[in-house]
């Protein structure tokens, strides 16, 4: 049984991701002391880079399937030198030069590892049959809330042990430690004969009902990228609960963690359309709720990071599986799909990025200074309101799914 190892391969990358989406941010601004506006450049340039290397990793991995032990290796060594380097940069001269050259290496490690795990489900479940592609899921997503837990939490940790600053440097180090000692215990899951398929092409995407769940992608990651981009900020400068962000956020994606035995055992008997159906209006209305509070409503928003958390569960378990189950009745290649797959949930990411903080800085928000009423609003507006309102068109397009296509 090999599903510990891919929940392990999975950790490592969770944990990558994480600094990358959300701690990112804060460290930018407040340790770099770069612009927002500055900041979202640097991060759609990063996105240009993925529009065009996520589909040639896919390709590549496609291309040469006995090479998949190296291309893990690889995604795991070019981690392992990217934290330490990015979390030990300093605010000298050409800071946002010399960001985006690491962020490029750290992105295309993480690309590949993410593309080659996701690509090969077919591969690495027992079976290719969807019942073993949602079990193969289950233990993934499982991995990956236990990374995205460990990563929310290190930086406070570290700090409380002593690390200078806020523990960011140490958070670099341990986290390449981690990369270089997951790549070498999962070595042996990389030994099984890649399950090989027809060449991806347009049509056959669309055949197979994939170009669907890929535009159902790119809408639901755009709520998830503004959230997670903007959670630190939300925390610390409109509730004004600094020393609360850290356990906020690992009570989120516990909740998350929490729920993906219960959202897969869920879709089992009702399918994974109806699930999500279910699933997606928590998200909805955790982000209603958070557009009322105020400095100070932890419990309030305690809940919120719940009920959000759960939500979130159903995505990360459920949406990829859906993928997986499509490319694999349709006997698809899926490290190519997946490489685009990778590409419509980070262009997510950089259009939230992009768009989100220049408005921000336009109304006159400071991370972790006195802001106003209207830097304020903006920031409950873009962290609240407008996720709202693109989940909603999420669910409808869940709910336009062809019951046939999503079903296990």
């Amino acid at each position: 049984m090999h599903y510990p190892q891919v929940s392990l391969y999975a950790l490592m990358l969770a944990a990558a991701g994480i600094p990358l989406y959300i701690h990112l941010p804060q460290f930018a601004a407040v340790e770099l002391g770069m612009g927002l506006g500055a900041l979202g450049v640097v991060l759609l340039v990063i996105r240009l880079v993925d529009l065009v290397q996520d589909p040639l990793i896919g390709w590549a991995i496609d291309r040469w399937p006995r090479a998949q032990g190296v291309f893990a290796i690889a995604a795991a060594l070019g981690l392992a030198i990217g934290f330490p380097a990015l979390f030990t940069l300093d605010a000298g001269p050409n800071v946002a030069l010399r960001l985006t050259g690491v962020l490029v290496l750290l992105f295309t490690a993480y690309s590949l590892g993410s593309i080659l795990l996701y690509g090969r489900s077919a591969t690495l479940a027992l079976r290719p049959e969807p019942q073993a592609l949602m079990t193969l899921a289950a233990f993934r997503e499982g991995g990956m809330l236990a990374g995205v837990v460990l990563a929310a939490i290190a930086p406070a940790v570290a700090t409380a042990l002593g690390a200078q600053g806020q523990g960011y440097g140490a958070f670099g180090w341990g986290l390449g430690l981690l990369a270089l000692c997951v790549g070498a215990a999962t070595v042996p899951m990389w030994r099984r004969p890649a399950i090989i398929g027809a060449a991806v092409s347009v049509k056959g995407l669309g055949d197979a009902g994939a170009l669907r769940l890929l535009g159902l992608a790119l809408a639901n990651s755009l709520p998830v990228a503004m959230t997670s981009t903007l959670f630190l900020f939300f925390v610390q400068d409109k509730l004004m609960l600094p020393d609360a962000a850290g356990p906020l956020l690992m009570l989120f994606f516990i909740s998350a963690g929490v729920s993906v035995p219960f959202w897969t055992r869920i879709s089992g008997r009702i399918g994974p359309k109806r699930t999500l159906l279910i699933a997606m209006p928590l998200s909805i209305v955790g982000f209603g709720a958070t557009a009322f509070l105020s400095a100070g409503d932890l419990w309030p928003f305690a809940a919120v990071c719940i009920a959000a958390g759960a939500a979130l569960g159903a995505d990360t378990v459920l949406l990829p599986a859906m993928f997986s189950v499509a490319l694999t009745r349709a006997r698809l290649n899926a490290s190519l799909a997946f490489g685009i797959w990778a590409f419509a949930g980070k262009l997510g990411l950089a259009l939230a990025a992009f768009l989100v903080m220049p408005v921000l800085e336009w109304n006159g928000f400071n991370p972790s200074q006195s802001n106003d009423a209207q830097a304020l609003g903006a920031l409950t507006a873009a962290y609240a309101i407008v996720p709202c309102c693109l989940k909603l068109i999420a669910w409808f397009l869940v709910a336009r799914l062809p019951q046939d296509e999503t079903a296990g």
